[in-house]
């Protein structure tokens, strides 16, 4: 499968290039990211869109050096002109938390439920904040809990995860990731399982972060609909590789590759519910 737009022209404050991420199986390595490049603006937000499986989430592993042990990766990872796949693990574990945060996709398992969130919280801090005294982390925690809007956070910093629901828990590691104030905030399928209400306030919310904070954002996501909402540019993936790319609105309104377009048609549209609720009511309820 030949990828289209392989090589953008434009650098940006990351610069993903020529990305491939490989694992062992019994007929020899197999490519599960092939060839992949991005670009970032500072500020920006990109959208990596794909079905389960197309690559994305190992992609954002790859920028983050957070591959499985087996996982064999070569291409190149710059960070503001920095390359992150030269780097030794001690210096990038400063730079993962610090610069580059990232928000996992299931929040609940991430999340330890033997500790308040507040105690998580405030270790995330000082692990990225050496000589921060507890009583400066808690006052850190707080304030970002307020940012990601949760009510009454001074009271529930004490409360465990399972006090949470699901939407309170994906803000709770939005707020984990703000407190160092990164530069690139990458977000790992933010808004799965959770209702379309709850969806729109946590993508409202990156939105918001996007705006006040000039944090550059990767969002990681299956659904079309969720990218157009706050992404600048698209990439889809499909088996690996980078099909199409480009500004949102043009591959909305001019996909060009086939894979695109059957992403786009399955997007739900309210006229075609309209049209299947109308139907059911001239037919009596019958199909």
């Amino acid at each position: 499968m030949t990828s289209t737009n392989r090589h953008p022209t434009q650098a940006g404050f990351l610069e993903v290039r020529d990305l491939t991420v490989s694992f062992p199986t019994a007929t020899g390595r197999v490519d599960v990211v092939s060839h992949l490049d991005l670009d970032l603006e500072p500020g920006g937000a990109l959208g990596i869109v794909g079905e389960s499986g197309s690559g994305k989430s190992l992609t954002s592993l790859a920028i983050m050096g957070l591959l499985p042990d087996k996982a064999t990766r070569s291409g190149t990872v710059r960070l503001d002109g920095e390359d992150l796949t030269a780097m030794p693990e001690s210096r990038l574990r400063r730079v993962r938390g610090d610069r580059v945060a990232m928000i996992f996709q299931d929040p609940l398992s991430s999340l330890n439920p033997y500790y308040t969130v507040g105690a998580q919280i405030e270790e995330a801090y000082r692990s990225h904040r050496r000589g921060v005294t507890r009583r400066q982390a808690h006052r850190v925690a707080v304030e970002a809990m307020e940012r990601v809007h949760i009510k009454d956070a001074a009271h529930r910093i004490d409360h465990y995860p399972h006090q949470f629901s699901g939407g309170m828990r994906q803000r709770v590691m939005i707020a984990m990731a703000l407190t160092t104030e990164p530069e690139l905030l990458i977000a790992d399928e933010p808004t799965t399982a959770l209702d379309v209400t709850v969806q729109a306030q946590i993508l409202a919310l990156l939105q918001e972060i996007r705006r006040d904070t000039g944090t550059a954002l990767v969002l990681i996501t299956h659904d079309l609909a969720v990218v157009s909402e706050i992404t600048d540019h698209i990439v889809v993936m499909r088996a690996g590789e980078c099909v199409e790319r480009g500004p949102v609105e043009s591959i909305f309104s001019d996909p060009k590759h086939p894979y695109t377009q059957a992403l786009l048609d399955a997007v739900p549209r309210i006229d075609d519910e309209i049209g299947a609720l109308r139907s059911l009511t001239t037919t009596g309820g019958r199909p």
